[in-house]
Parts: structure tokens; sequence; C-alpha cells
């Protein structure tokens, strides 16, 4: 059995709007795993120039997304470099502009909201919104337009700004399972073998596919 190919760019044929975005990655900064795709209306090697914001080497942050991830148009990943000071007189970031201000933020330091780290198999929704410092669990849905300041747990399904829980979408014994088994990170033959059980209902099934030797 014969898996896409995750080392392709693009994956509709005659369209540039979907691709595996690991493929368009130059930033070091900026991690991908295999089959993670990201679509856009107009070409999918648009992703960091137009979706990645504030990601500045001297911050030295990342965003790390895992494996079969679905990132759809217009999500923006805000990083720790849009940052100001929150606790002083004045929010201005005086230093950035040189001359007498450049001593400003002697002896300071920006606030560091560190990485922003996306599980596996997460679905983000059209113009969703991630902060800086935000980690999403495996299997997380982000509903469309939501603004996610906080961490949201594994196979939880968060809408709204602030984006708030719906619900889970799977018991939480079901959950331990499904993280336990890491199906993800099967071999190729093995997921494709097995991929129809992935489009049902029973985490049942899958754990025992995960489970054997």
């Amino acid at each position: 059995m014969e898996a896409p190919n995750k080392d392709q760019k693009y994956t509709m044929e005659g369209s540039r709007e979907m691709g595996f975005l690991k493929n368009f990655i130059a930033n070091p900064q900026i991690e991908v795993g295999d089959y993670t795709y990201y679509h856009d209306f107009e070409d999918a090697a648009n992703f960091e120039k137009k979706n990645v914001k504030y990601l500045f080497d001297f911050n030295q942050d990342k965003l790390i997304i895992g494996k079969f991830c679905m990132i759809a148009a217009e999500v923006n990943f805000i990083m720790g470099g849009a940052a100001h000071l929150t606790d002083a007189i004045s929010t201005y970031p005086f230093a950035v502009f040189g001359k007498s201000w450049s001593n400003a933020m002697e002896g300071k330091s920006y606030p560091q909201k560190g990485n922003i780290e996306i599980g596996n198999d997460v679905w983000i929704g059209f113009g969703a919104t991630i902060m800086a410092g935000v980690k999403i669990g495996n299997g997380a849905i982000i509903g469309a337009k939501s603004v996610v300041v906080k961490d949201v747990p594994a196979y939880t399904i968060v809408g709204g700004n602030p984006a708030k829980e719906i619900k889970k979408r799977f018991s939480d014994k079901e959950i331990e399972n499904l993280q336990r088994v890491e199906w993800w990170n099967w071999p190729a033959e093995k997921l494709s073998k097995h991929v129809h059980k992935l489009t049902d209902r029973s985490v049942e099934e899958i754990v025992n596919v995960g489970e054997e030797r």
C-alpha cells in the first residue's frame, strides 16, 4: 500500500492552494511534522509571510506544529516578538528606535511568552488566532475565528474570543488510550492498511491496532 508522498509540496492537482506545510518552511524557528497541510486562497507557499507574525530571531521562540494537522486559511500565529511591557508606566518600545532612546531597556527585558506548540492531528479553523506561549494538545479542534490565549487540552473543541471549551471529543479514558497509541507515529504501511478505521468512531479498534505486536 502506497501512502501519499509526504515530501511533495502541493497536494491538489492543478492548484497551489493546499500543500504539505513542512516542504515550504525555510525559517529554522518553525518546525512542522509530516502530512500537516495548510490551505491558502492564493498559494500555500505564503504561510511564513502571511500567517506567522512577529517571529524574530533575537527572541529565539519557536512555532512547533506536529503531524497530520489541518491549518485553514487566514490562521494567525502571534509570536513572542509582539510582546510589550505591561508593568511599566508606558508600553511603548522606545529602545527599538535607537538614538538617545537606545538605553531605555538597560537592565530590563521584554516579556518572554515561549513557544507556540501544536500537537498532532489538530484542526485549526479559518481565521483563528493562536497567541504566543499557547500549547494545543493532540486531536484538538480550534473553531473558526477563535482567539486562543491559553492552553487547549488534547481532543478538546474550543471556540470564541477568548476561546473556551465547547466539549471533549471523547471520554477521558478514550483520550488516554489515543494518546498512548500515537497513531500519527505509525509506519506508513501500517497507517495505510488501517486508515479506514481512523475515519470511524471506534477508539477501541484503533487502540487494538496500535497494540498489535
